[in-house]
Formats: C-alpha cells, structure tokens, sequence
C-alpha cells in the first residue's frame, strides 16, 4: 500500500476516513503510483484470494472490474486535487468526496494471468459536472488485459 502525503492524509481524516484509504481499496492492497505527465497509475500483486480459482495465476475478472472503477475515479481526482488547492480543507475534502461512478464499461480482452497488474486512466473530457475516463489494464510483461471507460460526478 502506498503511503499518503501529508496533504493527502489530512483530506483524508476531513473525509471521516482517518488518514487512509477507503477499507476496500486497502483491502485490495491497491499501490498508487505517480506517473510521468502528472497523472496517477495503481498496481496490484495477485494473491490467492483475488484470483479465479485456487489454482491461481488468473485474477478475477470482479477484481479487474473493481480497478478499473478505481483508476477511473482515481484520475479524476488526482486531477482535481490540484484544481482545489487553495480552498478550506473542508472545502477540498467535500469537492474530493463527490467523485463517484455514473456509468463504466469494462471490455476483457483474454485472461488476466500474471503476478503484477497495472492500471492506467487518463480524463478524455472534462466538464463542469462529469467527467469522462479511459482506462487500461495490463499485465508485468506489458500485455494488455482489459479496457474500459467511465463516466464520473466531479464535485
């Protein structure tokens, strides 16, 4: 789990979540990982619990989907983050809290077999109120998982 700045920490405890990520983030063991241009990936290590079977070596497609959502939202808000700067800590905490999922669509290209997965988003239109994403996921030998698009509420 990637540790929060102290920015991020002190939002956080605005937003009731105690200096943390949200509980099923953490319980995923999501890494969040600042990336060239500004923007933001998350990394996932397979365990036995998050894949298809016990035979392991697939991660369920549910998981897939659940990053994909993350990333989505996580971009938005990487990107607001910076637009709220300035406002009260309250104030921030408040426009952060209102990014949430109106529609996703996620396409599994073939089995997500590997060890380390990787998702990327990035805004592909901003408006006032919505916002719309591309996401990738992808495997530790750069295959390529999944896409998705989504739609978001910005505060």
């Amino acid at each position: 789990m990637s540790p929060l700045d102290e920015r991020d920490v002190k939002i956080s405890k605005a937003m009731g979540l105690e200096g943390k990520y949200p509980p099923f983030i953490d319980m995923l063991g999501l890494e969040f990982i600042p990336t060239e241009g500004g923007n933001i990936c998350i990394k996932l290590a397979l365990r036995e619990e998050l894949a298809l079977s016990f035979r392991g070596g697939v991660l369920n497609g549910a998981v897939i989907s659940a990053m994909m959502d993350i990333i989505g939202g996580a971009v938005v808000t990487w990107r607001l983050k910076d637009e709220v700067e300035g406002l009260s800590l309250e104030e921030q905490a408040r426009k952060l809290s209102k990014v949430s999922t109106v529609d996703m669509r996620v396409d599994y290209l073939r089995p997500a077999k590997g060890k380390v997965f990787t998702a990327t988003g990035s805004v592909l239109r901003r408006g006032r109120g919505i916002a719309v994403t591309r996401m990738e996921l992808h495997n530790e030998e750069n295959t390529l998982i999944a896409v998705g698009s989504g739609t978001y509420t910005v505060g």
